[in-house]
C-alpha cells in the first residue's frame, strides 16, 4: 500500500503533464501539416520537356508560361534526350510537333496523375484556343487497378509505420537504449528480419491478394524491405538517442511531415514550398520514388531513392550503435539495482535496458 500518495503524485503528475502537452503539440502539428498541406494544392512548375529547335511546341510553352506558372518548360538536345527525361521521371511530359500541323503531348501519368492531368489541362485550353490539333499519349500509363496512382503512397505509408513501430515495440519492451554493442547488434538483426517479413507481406497484398503488382512481388517486397529497415533504424537512432520520448520526434519527420511531403498524393510541385523539395530525402518520400521507378520505370530513376533509403539504413544502425556505447554503458555503469525515478529520489530495482534510454 502507498504510504505516501501525495509524493507519488507530484512524481507522476508532471511528466504525465509533460507527455500530454507534447502529444498536444504533436496533433496540432498533424492536423496542420496535412491541411495546409493538401487542402487547396495549387500546382506551380511542373516540369515539361521540348527538344531544342521546336519552335512550335516551344511557343506555345512560351505563350502559356506568359499567362501562368503552372508549367515549367525543360529543354532537351533531341528526342532521344527528351524521351529519356520522361522515362527517368526528370519531366512529367514532352511536347513536340505532332502531324497535321499540331502538337503531340507525350505523358508519363504513372510519373504522377496530378501533375499529368494539370499538364494536359492547360495545354488542351491552349490549344483549343488557338484552334491547334493536340494528341496525348500516355507512354507509362498506371495500371488500371490503381487508377488515381496511390498504391505507392499507400503501400510505404504502410512500411514505414511498421518501421518505426516495431523500432517503438522493441524499447518499450526491452528498452529505448541497449546496454551493449552486443545487443544493439541483436535489435539491428531482429528488426531486418521483421522488415523482411513486413516486406514480403506488403508484396503478397498488393500482388496475390488485391492484383494490382502480382508480376513484381519479388521486387516489391525487396523495396518494402529496405524501406521497413531504414525507417526501423532511423527510429532505433533517436530512441537510442532520446529514449521513449523521440517517438515524438520520429513521428514527426515521418508521419507528421513525412507523408504530405512525399509527393505521393499530390505531386510535389503542388505542395507549398517547405515541403516540395520533401520526397528527396525524407524516407516516405524516397520509398514512394522508388516503387515507382521499379514498377513502372525499368528503374531509370532508382539511383537515387536506393542510396539514400541505404544511406538512412546505415545511419540509423550507426545511430542506435553508438547510443549504447555511450548512454547504454553510462546506465550500466551508474549503479546496479539503482535507478532514478525523479529528482532527487531513487528506487531500488533491477536495472533494464529501459533505464538506460
Amino acid at each position: 500500500m502507498d504510504e505516501n500518495p501525495q509524493g507519488t503524485a507530484r512524481d507522476w503528475a508532471p511528466r504525465s503533464i509533460g507527455l500530454l502537452i507534447g502529444t498536444l503539440v504533436l496533433a496540432t502539428a498533424f492536423i496542420a501539416a496535412y491541411v495546409g498541406a493538401l487542402h487547396q494544392p495549387t500546382p506551380s512548375d511542373v516540369p515539361i520537356g521540348v527538344v531544342f529547335g521546336d519552335q512550335r511546341a516551344r511557343a506555345t510553352l512560351d505563350a502559356v508560361r506568359g499567362q501562368t506558372n503552372i508549367l515549367k518548360p525543360v529543354e532537351y538536345d533531341d528526342p532521344g534526350a527528351a524521351e529519356h527525361g520522361l522515362l527517368s521521371r526528370a519531366v512529367y511530359a514532352v511536347l513536340s510537333t505532332g502531324p497535321d500541323n499540331g502538337l503531340l503531348l507525350t505523358v508519363a501519368s504513372a510519373s504522377g496523375p496530378s501533375a499529368t492531368s494539370a499538364i494536359k489541362e492547360v495545354l488542351g485550353t491552349a490549344t483549343a484556343r488557338t484552334g491547334t490539333p493536340l494528341q496525348i499519349v500516355d507512354k507509362v500509363p498506371v495500371t488500371p487497378a490503381d487508377p488515381r496512382g496511390v498504391v505507392p503512397f499507400y503501400l510505404n505509408v504502410g512500411y514505414v509505420l511498421g518501421g518505426y513501430l516495431g523500432s517503438t515495440v522493441l524499447g518499450i519492451s526491452a528498452g529505448t537504449t541497449p546496454r551493449t554493442a552486443r545487443r544493439a547488434g541483436l535489435r539491428i538483426a531482429a528488426l531486418a528480419i521483421y522488415s523482411v517479413l513486413l516486406g514480403i507481406a506488403g508484396a503478397v497484398v498488393v500482388g496475390p491478394v488485391l492484383d494490382i503488382w502480382h508480376h513484381d512481388v519479388p521486387t516489391i517486397a525487396a523495396i518494402g524491405a529496405l524501406a521497413v529497415f531504414a525507417a526501423a533504424m532511423f527510429a532505433s537512432a533517436i530512441q537510442g538517442w532520446l529514449g521513449v520520448a523521440g517517438t515524438a520526434l520520429v513521428i514527426l519527420l515521418l508521419v507528421v511531415l513525412g507523408n504530405p511531403g512525399s509527393g505521393g498524393i499530390y505531386a510535389p510541385e503542388f505542395l507549398p514550398g517547405v515541403l516540395r523539395g520533401m520526397h528527396r530525402w525524407n524516407i516516405p518520400g524516397l520509398a514512394n520514388d522508388l516503387t515507382k521507378a521499379a514498377v513502372y520505370f525499368d528503374w531509370r530513376s532508382a539511383g537515387w531513392p536506393a542510396a539514400a533509403l541505404g544511406i538512412w539504413t546505415v545511419l540509423g544502425g550507426l545511430g542506435l550503435v553508438s547510443a549504447s556505447l555511450v548512454r547504454g554503458r553510462r546506465a550500466a555503469t551508474s549503479g546496479p539495482g539503482t535507478t532514478r525515478s525523479g529528482p532527487g529520489t531513487t528506487r531500488s530495482g533491477p536495472v533494464s535496458d529501459r533505464d538506460g534510454g
